[in-house]
């Protein structure tokens, strides 16, 4: 049977237009296609402009045609959170009050996925400010899972997710403070990864003020993409020291060989985990030792005094920043904020104990990942929940904040984590998250590829009720 072109994934795409199999023209109308036959089912594609898509796929075919360099994504279509800055389009951040904030320039990652090729696609849906697990955006509305409608594409890179899992997209752009890159992998069933901080440079000339201190020790810009070798490849291109962002680095992705052992972790402490859930880990862990790795079930070092140190740093500096941008969420998205706030005293002596428990957790970790350089566990220790699901009470809003924990030590530390699909269950997509030690991100590749040969890719898929 054949395969249609949005089926490909980047990788392929690639060698198919430089080879002449077909052109970017033609790459670019079946993924404009795509969109066109399935986004208003789910919603992820929130600004798409053809005659601009296919003016750049025309430019990548005359390139080609006279000879000139290439690069590595040429003539590949590529989309991006609405987060990030794209030259002429809105940096919207998915909240109808900042529907007018049009960007002047490229962000870093965007200027380096054009330099290498790609042709800007399309922009994705997100939750208003990012500030929500689960993609309902005051402006666009909610992105709707390809698994199944109503249920959560998870945030905050939602559109990203679903976009990719439902063929719209090969690859995409978002971001990840506390598993904005992973959870909505894990949610639709695709690969992604949060690099090591500092790896990728990451700059708006839209953003209102300075980073503040939450986002320089624990967001990151990253890649998701169907296939783990996409996610590496998109990971090579956009990587890197930048003018712009006095945190980024030069750093090369590999280094010395470490031991293949690998700690596992189904049913992290702190919470409940599902069954399912736990099934994927331990099957993750499966196809780890089949290819090798030596595999224990075992936990790492002060999980809860990474959560709660994850927690007062993202609060405390919210709460300085509150008057900012609270007037710009949505009604949904301030309901969800007022619902998980949890009030820490922010005097210099609680600020001071915070950072020296987070230096300490950082270092226990790092002692730990000399024995385990991996670990792998869930991402989401419950399956996709439904639309709304995050704003009835409190007790609901918990149970949300209570289920991404396990992602939330990488962002504390800074540390690389990849995600892979690790079969279904019950008409969901189950994965894990394979967490690395700083600037190990190529061992976390490594891992899910292993991973992903013996489950297969899950993705593109039709949209389902």
């Amino acid at each position: 049977m054949t395969r249609e072109l949005w089926q490909e994934s980047a990788g392929s795409l690639a060698r198919m237009i430089r080879s002449g199999e077909t052109t970017a023209r033609a790459v670019a109308e079946a993924h404009l296609a795509r969109i066109e036959a399935v986004n208003d089912t789910i919603n992820a594609v929130v600004e798409v402009r053809p005659s601009d898509v296919l003016a750049a796929a025309d430019a990548a075919d005359e390139q080609l045609a006279a000879g000139r360099p290439l690069g590595p994504l040429h003539g590949v279509p590529f989309t991006v959170k609405t987060n990030i800055d794209v030259t002429g389009y809105a940096t919207t951040e998915g909240t109808a009050a900042l529907a007018d904030r049009v960007a002047p320039s490229d962000a870093p990652t965007v200027e380096r996925m054009r330099a290498a090729g790609g042709v800007m696609l399309a922009r994705t849906n997100m939750p208003d400010l990012g500030l929500r697990i689960n993609t309902e955006s005051s402006l666009y509305g909610p992105a709707h899972n390809p698994w199944r409608h109503g249920r959560t594409t998870g945030g905050s890179s939602g559109g990203e997710a679903a976009s990719i899992a439902a063929g719209m997209s090969p690859i995409g752009l978002g971001n990840d403070i506390g598993g904005s890159l992973r959870n909505p992998a894990y949610a639709c069933g695709i690969a992604s990864i949060k690099p090591s901080r500092g790896r990728v440079p990451m700059a708006n000339v839209t953003d209102p003020v300075e980073r503040p201190i939450n986002a320089q020790v624990m967001l990151a810009e990253g890649v998701l993409a169907r296939h783990v070798a996409d996610v590496r490849l998109g990971l090579s291109v956009v990587m890197g020291s930048h003018p712009r962002d006095p945190q980024a680095v030069d750093v090369p992705l590999g280094g010395r060989p470490v031991a293949r052992r690998v700690a596992l972790v189904p049913e992290p402490t702190g919470g409940a985990t599902h069954p399912d859930v736990a099934e994927g880990v331990r099957a993750a862990g499966r196809a780890l030792e089949d290819a090798g790795y030596e595999v224990d079930e075992v936990e790492p070092p002060k999980l809860f005094e990474a959560y709660l140190a994850w927690t007062e740093l993202m609060m405390t500096s919210l709460k300085v920043a509150s008057p900012l941008f609270v007037p710009l969420l949505g009604d949904d998205g301030r309901r969800f904020l007022e619902l998980t706030t949890v009030e820490f005293p922010a005097t210099d002596e609680t600020l001071y104990a915070m950072h020296q428990s987070r230096f300490a957790v950082e270092r226990a970790w790092r002692e730990f990942m000399e024995s385990y350089p991996l670990i792998v566990g869930p991402t989401w220790t419950q399956p996709p929940f439904e639309h709304g699901f995050d704003i009835i009470d409190q007790d609901s809003a918990m149970a949300v904040s209570e289920l991404f924990r396990f992602v939330l030590p990488a962002n504390l530390m800074g540390l690389p984590a990849a995600c892979v699909p690790t079969g279904v269950a019950n008409g969901l997509p189950t994965g894990v998250q394979i967490v690395g030690t700083m600037f190990r991100d190529d061992l976390c590749l490594d891992a899910a590829e292993a991973v992903e040969r013996a489950v297969g890719v899950l993705t593109p898929i039709d949209p389902r009720p």
